[in-house]
């Protein structure tokens, strides 16, 4: 004996559309807001042991041309700490790390008032720094 079998139409519902589209616009913009800063121009301060770094909101660059970023955008000595200090507003004590990644040759006149306005956003400044390679050191 044969049992007939029901069709069943699958349709997705529109409802579920508009949140696929949710979601992915939140990706986009999340990816968006990741800022990459390759096409900066510096070399970093060298030490002979280096510490990774975790929980990165902010970075701040001095590249060679003396020129500051912050989250790879181009900006002045005097807007750095109230940009800082907006990025860094709903980020939990402990959690505020600011990345301060100073070309070598920068003098102490250029990166001493960064470090100020970093301080005074209320930021934990990480200075980035290249570990030095040594000569008996193996692969």
């Amino acid at each position: 004996m044969k049992i007939p079998r029901k069709k069943f139409r699958a349709e997705v519902p529109s409802v579920a559309m508009g949140d696929i589209a949710f979601n992915l616009l939140i990706f986009f913009v999340i990816l968006a807001r990741a800022q990459d800063d390759s096409h900066l121009k510096w070399q970093p301060a060298s030490t002979p042991t280096v510490e990774a770094v975790k929980n990165v909101g902010v970075s701040v660059v001095i590249d060679i041309d003396s020129k500051l970023y912050l989250n790879g955008r181009e900006i002045g000595e005097s807007e750095l700490a109230s940009a800082i200090e907006k990025l860094l507003e709903n980020v939990p004590a402990g959690r505020r790390t600011v990345l301060l990644k100073v070309d070598r040759n920068v003098t102490a006149l250029r990166f001493e008032p960064v470090i100020e306005a970093v301080s005074k956003a209320g930021g934990d400044l990480v200075h980035i720094l290249e570990e030095k390679s040594t000569p008996n050191a193996q692969k």
